[in-house]
């Protein structure tokens, strides 16, 4: 899921990973919420990817809080020409707090790096990261600078915690199969 203000380039950092192509002058605003689907092939391995564009407007944060839920991962967005912005990343880290699970994935990122009219220093949002025990990374949907190593290293994260979990979880090694028997049928009643 994309998340951050209106305005910090959710919509053409995803057009720029999807079609490598970059929305030029005006545009409209998301409404609500909108997704695209990508196959990335990591390490070998393809990562079918569902990425969420959300609304940064704060009329439609209540639509969107829905989604964190089911989020596996979520990069959230600020623009290095706009300190509020970068200010409201705490804000967002809150919300993401509250509403997402508390395995989820997060990475942040500082979009429009190639700006020359840039106010957040890159280690402002090294800072911050390192504060909330996120990832960190700066990008240019302009340019296409980090956009797809943002995705391959949240697809390979991604990857790897599914693989770690499905390998460290099986029933057998908490519960020997005569005594699960047994604890169902104590708990109903019958033995």
């Amino acid at each position: 899921m994309l998340l951050g203000d209106s305005g910090v380039g959710k919509t053409c950092l995803l057009i720029r990973f999807k079609d490598k192509a970059f929305m030029s002058g005006s545009y409209i605003a998301t409404i609500g919420i909108d997704y695209r689907n990508k196959i990335l092939v990591v390490d070998g391995a393809k990562v079918k990817l569902q990425i969420w564009d959300t609304a940064g407007q704060e009329r439609f944060r209540s639509v969107t809080h829905a989604y964190y839920r089911d989020a596996h991962a979520l990069f959230l967005l600020y623009d290095v020409t706009n300190r509020k912005s970068f200010d409201n990343t705490r804000a967002w880290l809150a919300e993401i707090n509250e509403y997402a699970h508390r395995d989820v994935i997060i990475m942040l990122l500082g979009n429009k790096c190639d700006s020359e009219d840039r106010i957040v220093d890159r280690e402002d949002g090294e800072r911050l990261a390192r504060e909330y025990k996120v990832n960190f990374m700066e990008t240019s949907a302009k340019t296409g600078l980090n956009v797809e190593l943002a995705f391959i290293e949240v697809a390979r994260a991604l990857r790897d915690k599914r693989t770690t979990v499905s390998a460290s979880y099986g029933v057998q090694e908490y519960v020997e199969p005569s005594q699960w028997s047994q604890n169902v049928c104590s708990a109903c009643g019958t033995s």
